[in-house]
């Protein structure tokens, strides 16, 4: 189960932030700060169950 948990984290954030680069390229300010908040808060919950998901310090400092 913890696997499938981890990799399932992971997809999710590899998604997001594909997700917030596409919006970044749009100029789409919402989505930019939608997907910031949503990286930042997927980081949170990983680190809330032990996985360890490289990051940037700057992802972890929006919030959702």
């Amino acid at each position: 189960m913890t696997a499938m948990f981890d990799q399932e984290l992971r997809e999710q954030l590899a998604q997001a932030r594909q997700d917030l680069a596409a919006a970044r390229a749009a100029g789409d300010a919402d989505g930019v700060q939608a997907y910031e908040g949503r990286v930042a808060s997927l980081l949170r919950l990983a680190a809330q169950h032990g996985i360890d998901l490289p990051h940037r310090a700057e992802e972890e400092e929006h919030n959702d």
